[in-house]
C-alpha cells in the first residue's frame, strides 16, 4: 500500500525546503561576494584586517551555512533543526553586537530571523524524536 503525505507533512516539507534555500543560497552568495559585499559587511562592523581573518570569517560562515543547508535537506530531523536554530541565534547575536543598527534596516536582515526561528521551532516540535 502506498502512503501519501498528509497536508501537514506537505506543508512542513515546503517550509523545510524554503529554509534549505535560505542557507544554501546564503553560502553561495557569501563566497561569490567574497571580495565584495561579504568583506563590506565585516568592514562596516569594524573588521577589515588582517585580510586572512576576514577571509577566514567569510569562508567559515559560508561553510557553516552550507553544512546546515545540507543537513536540513538531506537529514531533516530534530538534530538539523536544532543546529540551524543554534547557528541562526549565534549569528544573530554576533551581528547584533557588531552592528545593532541592522535591526533598523528597512530590508530587515536581522528581523527576518524571527520568523525563521519560528519555522525551525515548529519543524523541531513536529519532528520525530
Amino acid at each position: 500500500m502506498i502512503r501519501t503525505a498528509t497536508r501537514a507533512e506537505s506543508d512542513d516539507r515546503l517550509l523545510r525546503l524554503s529554509l534549505v534555500a535560505v542557507w544554501l543560497v546564503t553560502a553561495v552568495v557569501s563566497i561569490v561576494e567574497l571580495n565584495g559585499q561579504s568583506r563590506q559587511v565585516l568592514a562596516q562592523a569594524g573588521i577589515a584586517s588582517p585580510p586572512w581573518l576576514v577571509q577566514w570569517l567569510i569562508v567559515g560562515g559560508a561553510a557553516a551555512d552550507l553544512a546546515v543547508g545540507l543537513a536540513l535537506w538531506l537529514r531533516p530531523g530534530r538534530a538539523s533543526y536544532g543546529a540551524a536554530l543554534a547557528l541562526m541565534l549565534v549569528m544573530t547575536l554576533v551581528a547584533t553586537v557588531l552592528q545593532p543598527t541592522l535591526w533598523l534596516h528597512p530590508l530587515g536582515p536581522l528581523l527576518k530571523n524571527l520568523p525563521i526561528a519560528a519555522l525551525l521551532w515548529h519543524l523541531y516540535r513536529r519532528a520525530t524524536p
